[in-house]
């Protein structure tokens, strides 16, 4: 089971086009332009993640700052649209027009200081795109934008959506939610998150690997029991280490369910929804357990895999729905569940800001109904006294602690030990951690 964007709604992902033959592989013409594909792409309803492989075959430098277009214009959701609105008498006909349209209109609200150059190369952009019809369109749009983009601008404050930079339905739920923090939590939405690094303490203390970093000229600070928060976002083959396995990227939000559900040595554990595997090597590498990964996608139990290689540790990974017990289980009891559930990931939109566009209210109720599941099946394979960790990276009350009072009320042989609630903050994303535990 996977949580993240568009879990039901993508389309196949289309090959990865040819490099256009006229642009200049560093130019920001060309990062416009692949930015585009995948904003595109994404408007169809396909994952950034899926959208992004037809990057692959690109230079590394290239495929970095069309990356950072596209990342940075979907998490200004709203406000492109908004603009073209206001500027286009009929909608576009041509959806990569539209994308370009939409990451040159970002780039200008990063970059205004170079915007004469963001126009010109939009331009060169546009003519990759349908035999150059739309250049004058785009170069129209982009003009009109800088002559009256002040009043733009205040039209857009007046706006709800392009303001906070969410759908309407996902503010309307915020604001019922939380009342007084929720222009907060949507700010917070919308920014870019940091880099946090998790140390394999099984290898080397958090100490002594922040003065690794700081050797190579990168500076972090500590947070929590695990993790480092680099103070600039850096490559990953550049981090002191990584290819050796002494830390891994994952926030600190996240790390708290290893923390949380603290295995001892010796039990029988069960990460369910284990994919791509980064809370299944931080429960190795707090205690010595026989842990099962299960995930129902075969690709994505691979990444497992890797990420256990590269670590130098050792799980049972195995393929199936968590639902069917019968496709994977062996029989014997679990002394200790996570149950990492596929959800709405409203809380870590900073990092899937696709997750705006795909995301439908109707999908709130579709998760819960699978969490109901999820929970059920796998309270049966916990063992009398043993305990059992949920969690979401979801904002919705629905999908957290009204998900735990139903689920309390079904089964009289489960206790809440603690639950935890941790909004969206610089430092992390947003987790709801509900900590049961099965009456002996």
């Amino acid at each position: 089971m996977r949580k993240s964007a568009s879990q039901d709604q993508s389309a196949p992902a289309r090959p990865a086009a040819a490099a256009p033959s006229l642009l200049a592989p560093d130019s920001l013409a060309y990062s416009l332009l692949l930015a585009a594909r995948v904003i595109a792409q994404v408007h169809a309803g396909q994952s950034l993640t899926q959208a992004l492989t037809a990057l692959g075959g690109t230079a590394a430098a290239a495929r970095a700052a069309a990356q950072d277009v596209a990342f940075g214009s979907l998490r200004w959701y709203g406000c492109g649209e908004f603009i073209l609105g206001r500027l286009l008498s009929k909608a576009l006909p041509h959806p990569d027009t539209e994308g370009l349209l939409l990451a040159a209109l970002y780039r200008l609200q990063t970059r205004p200081e170079s915007a004469h150059v963001v126009v010109d190369q939009a331009v060169a952009a546009a003519g990759e795109l349908a035999g150059g019809a739309f250049k004058g369109l785009v170069n129209g749009v982009l003009r009109n934008y800088l002559r009256e983009r002040d009043v733009l601008h205040i039209a857009m404050a007046a706006d709800e959506v392009a303001a906070q930079q969410h759908p309407s339905w996902w503010l309307a739920r915020l604001r019922r939610a939380y009342p007084e923090r929720w222009r907060e939590i949507a700010a917070i939405g919308n920014v870019q998150p940091p880099m946090t690094l998790r140390v394999n303490q099984r290898r080397l203390a958090v100490a002594d690997y922040l003065a690794q970093l700081q050797a190579a000229g990168l500076s972090a600070r500590p947070l929590g029991s695990a993790a480092l928060i680099l103070d600039k976002a850096v490559a990953v083959d550049t981090l002191p280490g990584f290819a050796d396995g002494c830390v891994s990227i994952q926030d600190a939000g996240a790390q708290r369910a290893a923390e949380l559900l603290a295995p001892t040595a010796g039990q029988r554990v069960l990460d369910a929804c284990a994919a791509p595997g980064g809370k299944t090597a931080h429960l190795l590498e707090t205690a010595d357990v026989e842990l099962v990964a299960l995930d129902v996608d075969a690709l994505r139990a691979r990444r497992i895999e890797d990420n256990l290689r590269r670590l130098g540790l050792a799980a049972t990974v195995r393929v199936g729905d968590c639902r069917a017990s019968e496709q994977w289980w062996d029989g014997n009891l679990f002394d200790a569940i996570l149950a990492d559930v596929p959800c709405s990931a409203s809380g870590v939109v900073r990092r899937h800001p696709d997750i705006k566009y795909l995301r439908r209210e109707s999908d709130i109720r579709q998760f819960a109904r699978l969490q109901a599941e999820i929970l059920d099946q796998l309270w049966s394979l916990l063992k009398a006294g043993g305990r059992f960790l949920y969690a979401t990276c979801s904002l919705f009350p629905e999908e957290n602690g009204a998900q735990i009072d139903a689920f309390l009320c079904r089964q009289p042989d489960a206790r809440r030990l603690s639950e935890e609630r941790l909004l969206p903050q610089d430092e992390h994303d947003g987790f709801f951690y509900a900590l049961l535990q099965k009456a002996a």
